[in-house]
């Protein structure tokens, strides 16, 4: 399926509400921004998780301590499906939070 450009920026819209409202509703100590169509989370420790919309792939990228990740949505489940391991991207942000934070964070809507 073949996002137009609305549909593209309103799921990358709803997934970053969803990854704010999460980090939000933690008890981590951390700094959230959005701005520009980027968010960036900032953790205690100064590590930061960032994710970026990349319109002409119609991709999010996530970058992270552990490498970047690009993601594409798949309409059939939904989610945002990583390009190179299959993971989704609620399961990756709970891994990397995990990695950055030493805390576990569900991300279940995604």
């Amino acid at each position: 399926m073949t996002l137009s450009e609305a549909q593209f920026h309103d799921l990358v819209d709803a997934a970053q509400e969803l990854v704010e409202d999460a980090f939000d509703d933690s008890d981590l100590d951390l700094d959230l921004e959005n701005s520009g169509g980027v968010l960036t989370v900032r953790f205690e420790n100064g590590s930061q998780v960032i994710l970026s919309r990349q319109e002409p792939l119609r991709q999010l990228w996530v970058a992270a301590r552990s490498g970047g990740f690009h993601f594409d949505y798949d309409a059939d489940s939904g989610r945002w499906i990583c390009d190179s391991s299959g993971e989704p991207l609620g399961e990756l942000l709970g891994r990397v939070t995990r990695e950055q934070a030493g805390e576990d964070l569900e991300f279940d809507e995604l």
